[in-house]
């Protein structure tokens, strides 16, 4: 029998009943704004959907050209409930939701098991929704696919960047970053320290520092890779919680950026 990760946030993050779920998501998907591109990394939030649903829609929907020649994708996001060195793999086979099972890449994992910041750790994924909030947007818009998971702590930008060169593949390879940006400030402070992230992001400058994006250290991993791979990157969508769901006094910030390759950065 396969060992199975359960959904740990459903009917907190994302609705637990399938149908509506199915419909919350295509809604986001039908109104995100049309684009062309076609991405191999995209950055993507991971809130809750009623706040950052809609900007996450933003990436995904730039898949439905190419979801039809995507079979493996790539997964990392921070490690929010326990602390960990390093990257983590599940110990498990598949993934549920409540759209269904996503079998774990077990040749990607073999591919990287062996590099020294790689643990395995079923807590560290047990109840982290980072990754889990994009299942749903992944199951909505690809067809048959594995995933790599990783839950990323206490790591270099090197030791990241490392990882997705072992696991990098062809255009059939899909990589997202799940990330949300700044954390609880005024509105207009969160903008400015947004725009300020974005703008190195969009410049391949790293290192981004925590206060900046809770998956920072992956999201730094990424610019070493995308500057190796010459990726170009694409802002797609940039709000906060204050524009979709919530107060303006408190907010959390999203974006959400694809990568392209065969192009020149700016």
């Amino acid at each position: 029998m396969p060992v199975v990760r359960p959904p740990a946030v459903a009917g907190l993050f994302y609705p637990v009943d399938p149908e509506q779920l199915a419909h919350d998501v295509q809604e986001f998907l039908r109104e995100a704004q049309p684009c062309t591109l076609t991405p191999k990394v995209l950055v993507c939030p991971h809130a809750g959907y009623i706040y950052s649903g809609a900007i996450a829609a933003s990436a995904y929907a730039t898949l439905r050209d190419i979801a039809p020649r995507i079979r493996h994708v790539v997964l990392l996001g921070p490690a929010h409930r326990v602390a960990i060195h390093g990257l983590a793999l599940p110990d498990a086979d598949a993934f549920d939701t409540p759209l269904g099972r996503v079998p774990l890449d077990s040749d990607a994992a073999r591919a990287i098991a062996n590099l020294p910041q790689v643990i395995v750790s079923g807590e560290a994924h047990r109840q982290e929704h980072s990754l889990e909030v994009q299942l749903p947007f992944l199951q909505s818009v690809l067809q048959d696919f594995t995933l790599l998971p990783l839950v990323v702590g206490m790591a270099s930008a090197e030791e990241v960047a490392a990882v997705l060169e072992k696991v990098w593949g062809g255009e059939d390879t899909l990589i997202v970053i799940s990330s949300d940006l700044s954390h609880y400030l005024p509105y207009a402070a969160a903008q400015s320290l947004d725009n300020r992230t974005v703008i190195d992001i969009l410049g391949l400058q790293q290192p981004v520092a925590h206060d900046q994006a809770c998956g920072a250290t992956p999201i730094n991993g990424l610019i070493l890779a995308a500057r190796q791979h010459r990726l170009t990157p694409h802002l797609l969508d940039l709000r906060n919680s204050g524009d979709t769901a919530g107060s303006k006094d408190r907010v959390v910030g999203y974006a959400s950026i694809a990568f392209v390759e065969g192009e020149e950065s700016d």
